[in-house]
């Protein structure tokens, strides 16, 4: 029962900090102008937050389980598909996509893979029950009400980017395959690596940290950024990083306290982005009058489809595995 306890608080770490993430890089884009710019400085706090601090930590021993190359292999890709997952949310918005498609696609879509790649990873499609599929149906239903429903902010006076169709699907359906492989993926090397929870972090801070500043670097002339350098887009910008680290650090707490992808990803997907739209509500004053019945009923929805996942989802242990000899316990 602790442990279920200890799942459920780290899935409420993971849920609030990404939840709050898009905010905070809101105010990073608004202050440079730019959707690339403040995703470099996003890479850099994983970079301090995933990377340097684990390994200070690591140093001091005391950390279950051991480095293995399997363990490194699946957490940098778990890393990698993090990075660009959100890579291409900012390039669909970048092509002209609107917020009012491209997130409900994005967050309806990634437990749907989550749940496919899990079960086909580790063989258990026989343990997706009615009950928990309905739940899943449920969470998947409540976010994209809520996204759709959401209070209108007042939109800047702005030309419109033309959209471009192709570009747009391709980078939607990158988000989805990458943020829905996440959790099965990451699962696999905290498995691979006895259970341990710093290596993965680290691995997923390297790979985030190469993705989300050397990519957009590369993407700045041809894409036509106009941006600009600010230091008060930095500061929002690196707070949002790490939110989105800690976040990571949560998902790895909660496979710890015995949840499996199939569980712990599905309820992430499906508060994020509620807490997200109500973080943006409360920093904008939006007034409760201002809320469609609809936007609340899809919390509700978000609720209660979250706690059918999690108390008829599939059943599993700690990501714990023989620790190789000479490893660190």
């Amino acid at each position: 029962m602790l442990q279920f306890f200890g799942m459920l608080a780290a899935i409420a770490l993971t849920a609030i900090c990404w939840g709050m993430y898009g905010p905070a890089l809101h105010f990073g884009r608004e202050a440079m102008h730019s959707p690339l710019r403040p995703f470099v400085c996003v890479g850099l706090a994983y970079f301090v937050i995933a990377v340097l601090i684990p390994l200070v930590l690591l140093s001091r021993g005391g950390e279950r389980g051991g480095w293995s190359t399997k363990g490194v292999v699946w957490s940098l890709l778990a890393g990698s598909a993090g990075a660009a997952g959100a890579l291409g949310v900012i390039l669909a918005l970048t092509f002209g996509g609107q917020p009012i498609y491209v997130m409900p696609l994005v967050f309806g879509g990634a437990p749907v893979v989550n749940t496919l790649l899990t079960a086909a990873m580790s063989r258990s499609f026989g343990q997706l029950k009615a009950p928990f599929l309905a739940g899943l149906i449920l969470v998947i239903t409540g976010a994209v009400t809520v996204l759709v429903f959401k209070p209108q902010m007042q939109p800047h006076a702005a030309l419109p980017t033309p959209e471009r169709f192709v570009e747009v699907l391709l980078s939607v359906a990158m988000a989805i395959f990458c943020w829905g492989a996440y959790g099965p993926v990451l699962h696999r090397g905290q498995s691979a690596m006895a259970g341990s929870r710093l290596r993965p972090l680290i691995c997923i801070g390297a790979a985030y940290f190469l993705i989300a500043v050397l990519v957009p670097l590369v993407l700045l002339v041809p894409l036509e950024d106009r941006g600009t350098w600010d230091i008060s887009g930095g500061v929002w910008s690196l707070g949002a990083g790490t939110l989105g680290a800690i976040g990571a650090l949560g998902t790895i707490l909660a496979f710890t306290c015995g949840g499996k992808p199939f569980t712990v990803m599905p309820v992430v997907f499906g508060l994020a982005p509620v807490i997200n739209t109500l973080t943006t509500l409360w920093l904008s004053h939006t007034r409760a009058a201002d809320m469609s019945p609809f936007f609340v009923a899809g919390m509700l929805i978000v609720a209660v489809g979250a706690a059918t996942v999690l108390v008829c989802g599939p059943r599993g242990h700690s990501p714990v595995a023989v620790v190789a000899p000479g490893a660190e316990v």
